[in-house]
C-alpha cells in the first residue's frame, strides 16, 4: 500500500482536539485524516506519556517528532519494503529497460516472478536507477554577481518584417540583460554578421547610459570563431571591439543555456509580449518600438525572481557603476588573409596594395579600417597604406624589387635623374625624350638610352648625345647607329698587327695538298 505522509500541523491539530476532549470522528474530520490515523497518532500519544487531562503545554516539537517517528515506517535509505524488493532485481530491471521494454511490461515480468509493486514506485524506480525515460538535469543555482559587472546576450527570432524593398524577412533580436537589475535591451537585425552584433552592442551601451566590464555571448561565430569549454578562439574584429571599450568576454559552452539563464528565459518573452500580434512597417520601426517597450512595459514589470522592477532597480543601484561610453564611434575593421601575388599586391576588399617583394607567394594578415589598411606577416607590421576604394591601386616603391621601381610607378623625375647621372647630356636628351604630353609612352626609349650607357660606356654616349642635341634630332635609335659607326671606322684605321701567331693545334698545309695520280 502506498504511504501518504502527514503533515506536523495535521498533526498537532489532532492531538490538540484530543486534549480538548474531542472523539475520533470529529477529530478526522477537522484535520483532514482518516479514523484509523487519528487513533494510531492518539495511541503513540499515550504510549509517551501525554495525559488527556493535562493542556496544550504537553505539545512540544520534540513530543511531535517522537509521535512521528513511533508511527511512521522506518525507512533509513527514504525508501520502503517495495522499493527494496526490487533492488533484488535491478540487473534484470536494466536489461529490460535496455530491450526497450516499458514499465507496464516490466511489471508483468515482475508479478510473474512473485514480485509485486504498485506502478508509482517501479517507474520511479525505473527512471532513477535502470535509466528509463528522459531524466531531468539538475543544475545549481549561482548568485547573482555584483551589481553593474556582467551582462548576457543572446540571439532569438522574432518573425517576418519587411524591409526597405518591402520584401518579408526573418527579423533576429540581439538581447541584451542586466544580471543584477534584470533589465534587458532589444535589438532587432536581419543579419548575424560581425558588424552587425557591434552594432548592437554599442546601441545597447548607448540605452543602458554605460558600458558592462563582463559580457557572457552565446558561442555565436560573429564572436567566437572556434568553440571550447576552456579556451575558446574569438574572432579578430570582435576581439579588437572588446579591447576599445575594455570588455572581458566569457563567452557560454556550446548547447549549454544554464551557463546564460537571464538572457535564456526573455527570449519567449520578448517574442511573445513584444512582437507577436504587432504590425511593422519597417526595421527601424521595429527598433524604434523595442526601445520603447524595454522601458515601458518589461522595465516596469515586476520581476519574479527579484520582485523589483528592472528599470527602477538598474538606475538605482547599477547604472553609476558602468564604465562610461566612449565619445568616438568604434571603426570597424575587416581582417582577411591575402596572397601575394606575381606583381607584389594583394587584394583587400576589392582594391589593390602592395606588399614587400620577400613575401612573394606568401599570405598576410591584412586589416582594413575606414581609413588605412595594415599588413602583418607573422606578427609584424610590414606595411601599411591608405585605404583606397574599390578598384583602385596603393604602391610602395620599397615594395618592388630593384630597378622596376621606376618604371611600375611611372616615376619620370626618377628616370631623368638616372639618365642625367651618367652625364648633362645624356640627361638633356632623356628629359627631352620625355618631353611629349603622354610622357609615359617614351619610358622605353630612355631605358634603351641607359641600356647603350651599359654596353658603350657614358663617355661614347655622352658625346653621341652631344652631337644629337647639336642637330635637334631625338632618336635612341640614331644613337646607337652613331656608336656603332664609331666602332667601325676605329677598326678600319686600326694598322694590321705586325706578326701573325698561329694557332697553336693548327696543322700543317702539306697536309691539305693534292697529288694527281699517274696512269
Amino acid at each position: 500500500m502506498a504511504y501518504r505522509e502527514v503533515s506536523v500541523v495535521q498533526v498537532r491539530e489532532a492531538l490538540r482536539r484530543w486534549l480538548q476532549g474531542a472523539g475520533e470522528r470529529p477529530i478526522a474530520q477537522g484535520s483532514g485524516l482518516s479514523r484509523g490515523t487519528v487513533r494510531r497518532y492518539i495511541t503513540a500519544a499515550q504510549t509517551l506519556g501525554v495525559d488527556r487531562a493535562g493542556g496544550d503545554e504537553q505539545l512540544t516539537d520534540e513530543l511531535i517528532g517522537q509521535v512521528c517517528e513511533l508511527v511512521r515506517p522506518s525507512r533509513p535509505d527514504g525508501h520502503g519494503e517495495a522499493w527494496r524488493s526490487l533492488v533484488a532485481h535491478e540487473d534484470e530491471i536494466k536489461d529490460w529497460v535496455a530491450d526497450g521494454l516499458t514499465v507496464v511490461k516490466i511489471g508483468i515480468l515482475l508479478t510473474r516472478k512473485g514480485v509485486v509493486v504498485p506502478h508509482r514506485t517501479l517507474a520511479r524506480f525505473c527512471g532513477e536507477r535502470c535509466g528509463a525515460g528522459r531524466r531531468a538535469r539538475t543544475t545549481v543555482r549561482v548568485d547573482d554577481p555584483p551589481a553593474g559587472t556582467e551582462c548576457q546576450v543572446d540571439f532569438g527570432r522574432l518573425g517576418f518584417v519587411p524591409d526597405a524593398s518591402g520584401r518579408r524577412r526573418v527579423c533576429q533580436a540581439l538581447i541584451f540583460t542586466a544580471c543584477w537589475s534584470r533589465h534587458m535591451f532589444v535589438w532587432p537585425t536581419f543579419a548575424q554578421t560581425t558588424e552587425a552584433v557591434i552594432e548592437g552592442f554599442e546601441a545597447a551601451w548607448r540605452y543602458f547610459g554605460g558600458v558592462f566590464p563582463v559580457v557572457i555571448p552565446d558561442s555565436m561565430k560573429a564572436i567566437v570563431t572556434a568553440a571550447d569549454n576552456t579556451a575558446p578562439r574569438f574572432n579578430d574584429t570582435f576581439l579588437e571591439y572588446a579591447q576599445s571599450r575594455d570588455i572581458t568576454i566569457d563567452p557560454a559552452r556550446i548547447r549549454t543555456p544554464t551557463d546564460k539563464p537571464r538572457v535564456e528565459r526573455v527570449v519567449p518573452y520578448v517574442r511573445s509580449n513584444f512582437f507577436r500580434g504587432e504590425t511593422f512597417v519597417d526595421l527601424d520601426d521595429v527598433r524604434r518600438r523595442a526601445e520603447r517597450w524595454c522601458s515601458e512595459t518589461a522595465g516596469m514589470r515586476v520581476h519574479g525572481t527579484t520582485c523589483t522592477r528592472p528599470l527602477e532597480a538598474f538606475r538605482t543601484g547599477e547604472q553609476t557603476l558602468l564604465a562610461p561610453v566612449p565619445a568616438d564611434p568604434f571603426d570597424v575593421p575587416r581582417w582577411s588573409r591575402p596572397k601575394v601575388h606575381r606583381d607584389f599586391h594583394v587584394e583587400v576588399l576589392r582594391a589593390i596594395y602592395s606588399a614587400p617583394h620577400p613575401l612573394l607567394g606568401q599570405r598576410v594578415a591584412a586589416r582594413a579600417d575606414s581609413k588605412s589598411v595594415k599588413l602583418y606577416f607573422k606578427g609584424e607590421l610590414v606595411r601599411v597604406h591608405p585605404r583606397r576604394p574599390p578598384g583602385q591601386r596603393s604602391t610602395n616603391p620599397e615594395d618592388l624589387p630593384k630597378g622596376t621601381e621606376v618604371y611600375a610607378t611611372r616615376d619620370l623625375d626618377q628616370l631623368k635623374e638616372m639618365a642625367a647621372g651618367h652625364g648633362p647630356a645624356i640627361g638633356a636628351y632623356a628629359a627631352g625624350i620625355l618631353d611629349t604630353p603622354l610622357p609615359w609612352t617614351r619610358m622605353r626609349q630612355v631605358y634603351r638610352l641607359l641600356g647603350l650607357v651599359k654596353k658603350w660606356g657614358p663617355e661614347r654616349v655622352e658625346q653621341a648625345c652631344q652631337k644629337a642635341l647639336e642637330t635637334e634630332v631625338l632618336d635612341v635609335n640614331l644613337i646607337g647607329r652613331m656608336l656603332e659607326r664609331a666602332r667601325e671606322a676605329a677598326c678600319a684605321e686600326a694598322p694590321p698587327p705586325a706578326n701573325v701567331v698561329e694557332g697553336r693545334f693548327a696543322r700543317s698545309p702539306a697536309e691539305f695538298e693534292t697529288k694527281a695520280t699517274k696512269r
